[in-house]
């Protein structure tokens, strides 16, 4: 505990000396507004904690992937199989990855079947404007599923004309392109983004490929705007032991569609309503070639998800005020999840592959929520009714507040039910080792915090202390002496953590020319008390007990510069050891990437290396993540005026 205590005393001394520095610091930077609740409010009055990760923070990342940077975010948990968002579970606070809500644009796009393919996602990094990262529960912002947290990923089309291409090459025959570009047409502001990712894979049957295409427009009116998205993805990849080690030599190829429609109008009144469609199609093999005599063939899946919302947002004399009424629609085929149709359907595009099962659930929300500001003291309450089809009615409240102690300092208490829907995977996969649970519970929970933030125009930090009291919370677990997974509603799990984290622009502390651009470093600790019986988890009993982040960015030589990002992982809980048959503790470990790069206005040229000191690690059991992996690479960026 003692070393505990020393990383907050560091933290605080950082903390401390960057506040007396910053009573001589004029410097001004623009705020964003950002969705940590139902109205979006600008970054500096949000009552929760709500990491922003910028396009400059990307730009000059040693990343590839979404994945990749998200893994230095503060109590974030990317367990990835495999490297470049080939495939990766994530998780906040503990959560397990089945309870992080994702968006695109504001778009919920979680996948019903499983979440693993939450992050099929049909943009490249490179057009990525923010990240916002709600650290705790979202349910009564958000809807269901944001149990932990949520993650909203926002791109924006430039408002000039230009054209950015990027290539990239390295080692095990790693590839990435990526073409994309920004066109005005009149009030018509148009992104484009098309690219194709893959490599020959770093140990056997990890190979894989990804296309990728997006659109994103954005027409202004007088006193209305309207915000259309759609994308596609083609991704397939070998998944080396990726749900078994049984059988390493499996093979997965998914298909992903999405498209949304925004109107966002109104002036005393802000109205804001929205339709949207994600398509998810699924094709798992077991055996990639060979397979066993007893293997009667491929599992597939098509998963299609239509919603819509409409929001209103108002003044009155109490605050601001936010209704809200939210539709989604939830429907699988398949020929292992759901329930028998009686007959068969044919796979769209899989001359071999038929649906014999198939289940639709729908999904009602109801939001309501009052912002007030008094003086010092801010408060945003709200309540959400929700209906399902499979799991009738629930009520869940929440409550953030805040007290202004200096100009910048701040306070701040909240608490907040959340709830989550199972999957499909949930309730009715079985397979050689697992075996699903068609009478599952929702998930639920009230989450308690409190803490402090400050924010400086060069300096932003913030120390948290949550607890999340969960039941019915569910896990694929097994007893020591079976071999089978099953997914069951785990009692009660109590989460208790904290984190404390900084992120310090140096050059906005003296000048544009100081070498060091930036400095953020984080710290996280978990805990659990859990009621499981004798029960081996696969997930929610196995967290990251501590995390530290360190991440730098500094110029070398003119143009020329470095960026860093460290991150120290230790994780609870422990896994079968395949080829050993004996029950291991996850070995903690370090990871260091770094990126050296020349920017110029119109071109950049970088070599970059991740996990420099080649650590042996596993982020899942059995599934042995790469060792060193040395990339190189450039863009092209042409600024063709308005």
């Amino acid at each position: 505990m003692i070393r505990y205590i020393k990383i907050i005393i560091l933290f605080g001394f950082f903390f401390h000396s960057m506040w007396i520095s910053g009573q001589i610091d004029t410097v001004e930077i623009k705020e964003i507004a950002v969705s940590g609740q139902r109205s979006p409010s600008i970054y500096s009055e949000l009552n929760r904690v709500v990491t922003v990760i910028r396009k400059e923070q990307i730009r000059n990342a040693p990343v590839q992937s979404l994945q990749e940077i998200l893994e230095y975010a503060v109590n974030v948990d990317v367990r990835q199989r495999g490297d470049f968002g080939v495939q990766a579970d994530i998780s906040i606070r503990g959560g397990s990855f089945e309870q992080t809500l994702i968006l695109l644009n504001g778009i919920k796009i979680n996948d019903p079947q499983t979440g693993h393919h939450n992050l099929n996602i049909p943009i490249d990094i490179n057009s990525i404007e923010r990240i916002e990262i709600l650290q705790g529960p979202g349910s009564r912002v958000f809807g269901p599923n944001a149990f932990s947290g949520a993650i909203n990923i926002i791109t924006k089309p430039k408002e000039s004309n230009n054209v950015n291409l990027v290539l990239t090459g390295g080692e095990h025959g790693y590839y990435k392109t990526n073409l994309s570009g920004s066109l005005r047409l009149g009030k018509a502001d148009n992104f484009i983004s098309i690219g194709r990712s893959g490599s020959n894979g770093y140990i056997e049957n990890t190979d894989f490929g990804i296309s990728n295409f997006f659109y994103h427009g954005s027409v202004t009116f007088a006193h209305a705007n309207l915000d259309v998205q759609a994308g596609y993805q083609d991704k397939a990849f070998g998944a080396n032991s990726f749900y078994t080690p049984k059988y390493p030599n499996q093979y997965e190829h998914t298909k992903t569609t999405l498209a949304s429609i925004k109107l966002t109008t109104g002036n005393k009144i802000k109205i804001s309503p929205l339709i949207y469609w994600r398509r998810h199609q699924d094709r798992f093999e077991l055996f990639r070639d060979n397979p066993a005599v007893w293997y009667t063939g491929h599992n597939y899946h098509l998963t299609d998800i239509y919603g819509a919302e409409v929001n209103f947002i108002f003044n009155t004399n109490l605050g601001k005020t936010a209704v809200g009424l939210d539709f989604r629609s939830e429907n699988i085929l398949s020929n292992v999840l759901g329930e028998s149709t009686g007959d068969t359907l044919d796979v769209p595009g899989e001359p071999a592959g038929f649906f014999t099962r198939r289940k639709s659930r729908e999904n009602i929300s109801l939001f309501l929520e009052q912002n007030i500001i008094v003086k010092k003291f801010s408060a945003s309450a709200g309540i959400l009714t929700n209906w399902n089809t499979d799991f009738d009615w629930n009520i869940y409240t929440g409550i953030d507040m805040s007290y202004k102690i200096t100009r910048d300092a701040k306070i701040y208490a909240s608490i907040n039910q959340s709830l989550r829907i199972p999957t499909f995977t949930d309730l009715y996969y079985v397979g050689p080792t697992n075996v699903g649970n068609p009478h599952l519970k929702p998930e639920e929970a009230i989450t308690y915090e409190l803490g402090t933030k400050y924010q400086k125009q060069f300096f932003h930090g913030h120390l948290s202390f949550f607890r999340r009291n969960g039941k019915n919370m569910i896990d694929w677990v097994r007893l020591p002496d079976s071999l089978k997974w099953e997914s069951k509603n785990i009692t009660q799990i109590i989460t208790r953590g904290f984190e404390i984290a900084g992120s310090l622009g140096v050059n906005r502390l003296f000048n544009k020319s100081f070498p060091i651009k930036y400095i953020k470093l984080s710290y996280s600790f978990l805990e659990t008390e859990k009621q499981s019986g004798e029960y081996i988890s696969v997930y929610i009993l196995d967290y990251l007990k501590h995390k530290l982040n360190l991440e730098i960015e500094h110029s070398l030589y003119k143009n020329l510069g470095a960026s860093w990002k460290i991150t120290f992982q230790d994780r609870a809980g422990t896994y079968t050891d395949f080829t050993t048959g004996q029950e291991k503790s996850y070995e903690p470990f370090l990871l260091i990437n770094s990126r050296l790069f020349w920017n110029k206005e119109t071109y950049t040229i970088f070599v970059e290396a991740s996990n420099l000191l080649n650590t042996q690690y596993f982020d899942l059991s059995n599934v042995g993540m790469p060792g060193r992996w040395i990339r190189f690479g450039g863009s092209v960026n042409l600024n063709l005026g308005k």
